[in-house]
């Protein structure tokens, strides 16, 4: 009998990238193998400086590369699906007939990236307040944010109208990969990717192209737009050892597949803590979002699977917030003249913090601000002597993690929806024990860790 196929699932994550492969076998489909890689991408910003976040493509792409080159070749020669999810919101710009190269390596050939702008994140900053209210209103159940793929092109239309004049094709960094292994003349985006672009109508699946138009938005560029599930193309060379003409979805947003690989009942919450932090439910069958949101609504409604809809508290702050807490401490150790890796450092402030079981330091840890108050900046208060040892400011510091994004969907409310566990997921929940602390005193369910969260795993489950 021949091998059974395999499926291979893609994350284009914001620090890394992920592979896994996955078979089916008698209690469903398994991951096989998997790969992740450091893409160490994160650039400056020419045109919008310190508030711009970009990342270097050819980066991203290299680091995808090394992913694949390590899977084992027997398995990718079975690939017959691939599904791919990436960092929702961002925008990467390219012209369409040279868009990569193909070329030769160690495990067969291989695009790289070609006339192709810097990928500008999701935590690009350059859109502020007063430039977004300056915007058109969409038409959408979503409000507009900084780092949003429209309100990027128009910052670019008003602010640096030479850069668009120099590519003909966007799309997210998954939906670029999509194009180039497909070879599409023209982009193809989901609806879950497009919705977290602004400017896209979930109910009737379109872009607001007449308020666009009416702007001078260069609407050539939107891509086209596909329901999750569909498939956009099929391989146009054999990809390091995966077939020619293996079957490619349409790319997906990365938040969307996280939940995938792990949401089994809708009475579960699903709590990820990595860069950012997310709290989800799944919202009732043939639910509709409104036609416009909240004026300061902190839930907002992601397109799903099959017309469903997930309710989404996104924090902009989550592990960014103990990143830079432990740079912080390294950064003031250089300063005395002491040299202490971060690594070090993580390590024992976690130690520090679980000797401390309770700290009357209060930390609004919103260093980020929110999507929904944009100008919000963190705070500290209830500093007492007896509070500043650094586990007290540690334990703190995480238990403000989790309330803030409890504030943002509050437990009666899951309560309201039926909620009766919470998945606990993400890398900075796994690799904290305060973190996890926090969350079991502060949410009155059972909470699970340990499930297989991934959105590579997600990704390859759609398809």
């Amino acid at each position: 009998r021949p091998a059974p196929a395999c499926v291979l699932g893609i994350d284009l994550g914001t620090t890394s990238v992920k592979a896994a492969l996955l078979v089916g076998a008698e209690q469903g489909q398994v991951v096989a193998e998997s790969c992740s890689r450091e893409t160490q991408a994160h650039t400056s910003s020419l045109e919008a400086g310190p508030q711009g976040m970009e990342q270097n493509v050819q980066r991203i792409i290299r680091a995808l590369n090394e992913c694949l080159a390590a899977l084992p070749q027997q398995q990718l020669q079975r690939v017959s699906h691939i599904g791919i999810s990436g960092q929702m919101h961002g925008v990467v710009f390219w012209k369409k007939d040279k868009g990569c190269k193909w070329t030769e390596c160690g495990t067969g050939p291989a695009f790289e990236p070609e006339e192709v702008s810097h990928l500008i994140t999701w935590q690009d900053g350059r859109c502020s307040p007063t430039f977004l209210s300056s915007l058109p209103l969409p038409q959408s159940h979503i409000s507009l944010a900084t780092g949003f793929g429209c309100a990027t092109i128009y910052w670019y239309l008003k602010k640096s109208p030479g850069f668009l004049k120099s590519y003909d094709a966007a799309g997210t960094i998954h939906d670029y990969v999509v194009a180039m292994l497909c070879d599409l003349k023209k982009p193809l985006m989901s609806i879950q990717n497009a919705a977290s672009w602004g400017y896209f109508n979930s109910r009737n699946k379109s872009w607001n192209t007449d308020i666009l138009k009416k702007s001078g938005f260069p609407i050539h560029l939107l891509p086209e737009v596909g329901d999750p599930g569909d498939i956009a193309g099929r391989t146009i060379c054999a990809w390091h050892g995966i077939p020619k003409g293996a079957k490619v979805g349409v790319a997906l947003g990365d938040f969307q597949c996280s939940v995938y690989s792990c949401l089994t009942e809708r009475t579960d919450a699903v709590l990820n803590i990595s860069t950012s932090a997310q709290l989800t439910i799944s919202m009732p069958l043939g639910f509709q979002p409104p036609e416009t949101p909240g004026p300061s609504s902190a839930v907002t409604y992601f397109p799903y699977f099959d017309g469903d809809y997930l309710a989404v508290a996104a924090s902009l702050n989550g592990g960014n917030v103990l990143a830079t807490f432990v740079e912080m401490v390294a950064r003031w150790t250089e300063e005395l003249g002491l040299q202490v890796q971060e690594s070090a450092i993580y390590t024992k402030i976690i130690k520090a913090a679980l000797a401390q079981k309770d700290s009357k330091l209060s930390v609004q840890p919103t260093m980020f601000g929110e999507r929904h108050i944009p100008e919000q900046l963190a705070s500290v208060t209830n500093i007492a002597v007896s509070e500043l040892s650094l586990g007290h400011v540690t334990r703190a510091l995480c238990r403000g993690i989790v309330e803030n994004l409890c504030s943002l969907l509050p437990v009666q409310r899951l309560m309201e929806t039926g909620v009766r566990r919470i998945l606990g997921s993400g890398s900075a929940l796994a690799r904290n024990e305060v973190l996890r602390q926090e969350v079991e005193r502060i949410f009155p369910f059972p909470v699970v860790y340990g499930k297989d969260v991934d959105a590579a795993v997600g990704a390859a489950m759609v398809m």
